[in-house]
């Protein structure tokens, strides 16, 4: 009789430890967004690691030039901003031409001997990308900017030269459009950096 109230004992001893037929299986709760609490459980993340097709090599190989267009170009276009905002800031009460040229002129040799050199090191590639960029900056395209400033035959010349090396001065900013990948680039480039617009 003792022996079989021990072994009764064992098994009930057993069951409570969550592994007998009637317990109970301890689950999470999350709240649905109706109020009701529901049993919920996580799963641990799973990694799957394959080879690259060569269409999204290629298309990684793409962004990855982007982002580094992006990275060198960004504070070449926020001088540019700068510059301009200060230039139009010197000619607003002037009239004069020949005094808008002098003041326009004395900025350009500034900007000369502090960007000329960097800019001539960037490819036509990235000198693409700061011509977009100075676009969403400023509001203007390249050709516009030149054509304020230095006059429509300057303008003119530049955008032929342009056009032999696959460029356009005239090429619009379309944030929600082709250029959605750089502007999601320079979003990421302005958190980094603090910059707000």
């Amino acid at each position: 009789m003792s022996f079989v109230l021990v072994i009764c004992a064992a098994n009930r001893t057993h069951a409570q430890n969550g592994t007998g037929m009637y317990d109970t299986i301890r689950v999470n709760a999350c709240i649905e967004s109706n109020g009701d609490t529901v049993p919920c459980s996580f799963l641990p993340p799973v990694y799957i690691y394959t080879h690259l097709t060569p269409k999204w090599r290629a298309y990684h190989a793409e962004w990855t030039r982007l982002r580094n267009a992006v990275y060198v170009t960004y504070p070449y276009a926020i001088a540019a901003s700068r510059v301009m905002n200060q230039i139009n800031a010197q000619l607003v009460n002037v009239n004069d031409r020949k005094q808008r040229k002098s003041i326009i002129k004395s900025r350009e040799k500034e900007l000369k001997r502090e960007f000329a050199d960097k800019l001539t090191q960037l490819s036509v590639y990235q000198g693409k990308v700061l011509m977009k960029l100075i676009h969403r900056q400023t509001g203007n395209n390249c050709y516009e900017i030149i054509d304020e400033y230095k006059g429509g035959f300057t303008a003119a010349f530049y955008q032929t030269v342009a056009i032999v090396f696959g460029s356009n001065l005239k090429q619009d900013y379309e944030p929600a459009g082709k250029d959605q990948a750089m502007e999601s680039i320079v979003v990421d480039v302005e958190r980094m950096y603090g910059v707000r617009r």
